[in-house]
């Protein structure tokens, strides 16, 4: 734990916070988000200034939906850390709670802070979601196309923005690069969330070649 917020307090103190963060850590990834929050909520009262702390209940809290108190949260990581690998995740707060204008704000911070590979894809994807939500899907098209579409070695967020740069392609009714889109994600991972029912509604049709999303 990053000992700023840690000073002043008794290693058996500093101890036992761990174990708890480390009882939240496991609940959060074996999706027990409800657990995870018992844990965190009073440990988030008494160490307001530690930093884990306030990053894993801001995320528990982002997963149990609640927008709000999330994006509080994660505000003060980032204020007291300056980090911004959780900067996707409070975006996407701030654009289930409308505030699109929030969005862009981050966006263009975090595109300007050099932040690593799977960090500005996320936080690409949600800023294409908000350009959509404003109406302007062929300028979330533009945002989406500029990311990492051909990766050598493709992980989950670049499935991620295949997955919703091919959804806005057939919402503006491009459904030839739809299709190439979703059968790109089919072929590297099936079972990749509805994927196979998207590629069903869309029909065979002519795909043109394979692994090629434009």
């Amino acid at each position: 734990m990053d000992p700023t917020g840690l000073r002043g307090m008794p290693a058996e103190e500093q101890q036992r916070l761990a174990r708890r963060l480390r009882d939240a850590g496991e609940d959060f990834l074996a999706e027990r988000f409800g657990d995870a929050h018992v844990i965190l909520r009073p440990l988030a009262s008494r160490y307001a200034a530690v930093a884990e702390v306030q990053e894993l209940f801001g995320l528990t809290l982002y997963r149990l939906g609640r927008w709000t108190a999330a994006s509080h949260r994660l505000e003060q990581y980032e204020a007291m850390t300056g980090a911004v690998d959780q900067l996707p995740v409070l975006a996407d707060c701030y654009r289930a709670l409308g505030r699109l204008n929030d969005v862009h704000d981050v966006w263009d911070r975090l595109r300007h802070a050099d932040p690593d590979a799977q960090t500005i894809t996320e936080g690409r994807i949600v800023a294409a979601g908000a350009l959509a939500d404003e109406g302007r899907p062929r300028d979330a098209i533009r945002l989406l196309e500029a990311g990492p579409l051909r990766p050598k070695r493709p992980k989950e967020h670049h499935l991620r923005l295949w997955y919703a740069l091919a959804d806005l392609y057939d919402r503006v009714g491009d459904l030839q690069r739809a299709r190439r889109g979703f059968a790109r994600i089919a072929d590297t991972e099936p079972g990749f969330v509805d994927v196979a029912d998207r590629l069903a509604a869309l029909g065979t049709g002519d795909t043109g070649q394979q692994g090629t999303p434009k």
